[in-house]
């Protein structure tokens, strides 16, 4: 989905050593904290924002460690939560219903003031929409990937 990323690093660390170096940190990024626990075969670092008093919308990341020969690769999958997905999912719709009813005026043929009005609107509510996102959501992504990388000096 849009909201989701995977990336894969290699480090030279033990695939037992890195889980235990990972199992039970807390980042604390923007305020908030982050919490590293294990479920199943995965680790997942979820976000404590039982006290947030601000609406965020804030990743679970999963951390899948996959022994290959004298290294081990690191997989760490980041997606949005559910409980904060209603919130961008009607932006973009409402972006791209604003692109859509541009098209059909166009087709049409009605007046150019209208469907240029619209696609300014739908531009600056996505470019606003999509600063915010970086500042926020990506940018905890961005942040806790890194933490994985640094614990586990990854090549």
């Amino acid at each position: 989905m849009l909201f989701t990323t995977t990336e894969r690093y290699l480090t030279r660390v033990s695939k037992e050593d890195l889980r235990n170096r990972l199992v039970g940190n807390h980042l604390k990024i923007h305020d908030l904290d982050f919490e590293v626990v294990e479920k199943g075969h995965k680790l997942k670092i979820v976000p404590h924002a039982e006290e947030a008093e601000d609406i965020k919308t804030l990743p679970i990341t999963d951390v899948e460690l996959r022994p290959t020969g004298d290294a081990t690769e690191v997989v760490v999958t980041s997606k949005i939560r559910k409980l904060d997905l209603g919130g961008p999912q009607l932006i973009i719709l409402f972006c791209l219903f604003l692109v859509g009813a541009s098209t059909v005026l166009f087709m049409v043929g009605r007046e150019r003031m209208e469907i240029y009005a619209m696609l300014s609107i739908s531009t600056i509510v996505f470019s606003v929409f999509w600063v915010r996102m970086q500042r926020g959501y990506f940018d905890y992504v961005r942040k806790i990937r890194d933490h994985v990388r640094r614990t586990g000096y990854c090549a």
